[in-house]
């Protein structure tokens, strides 16, 4: 399975996407503003091509997409969240967008874990590309 973060929107605070899964748009997405080197809590992780699994999220207490082997960083989720305050440079995700949210965030997880949980399941590899839009 491919993800693919599209980035379209870079503020100064906030980065809004759109994610598709295998080229067909799935929901958007919400991160800490894009910067040179990520840095924990204030900036987005780098583009690239990230491995994606499912495994155990002490900080959350759950099962959780975890994106593997960013760059100087450990730890990041895609996890459910409305604003920048949500991230600390995770990738959220929701089925809703405006200029600084984004909204049915709950929802949104849900629907993508389910869908990354089958592949996996399936022995598929997830992979996430994050891409200038």
């Amino acid at each position: 399975m491919k993800l693919t973060l599209k980035r379209i929107d870079l503020q100064e605070n906030r980065t809004l996407g759109i994610l598709f899964i295998n080229d067909v748009q799935e929901c958007y997405t919400l991160e800490d503003a894009v910067g040179e080197v990520k840095i924990y809590g204030k900036t987005a992780i780098p583009y690239g091509t990230y491995k994606v699994v499912i495994d155990f999220s002490p900080h959350f207490d759950m099962l959780m997409m975890h994106i593997l082997n960013v760059p100087n960083f450990d730890g990041i989720r895609i996890h459910p969240g409305t604003t920048e305050a949500d991230t600390e440079g995770c990738p959220l995700v929701g089925h809703t967008q405006s200029k600084i949210a984004i909204g049915a965030s709950g929802l949104g997880y849900a629907w993508l874990l389910a869908k990354v949980y089958h592949a996996i399941q399936s022995g598929e590899e997830v992979t996430i590309s994050i891409v200038k839009g």
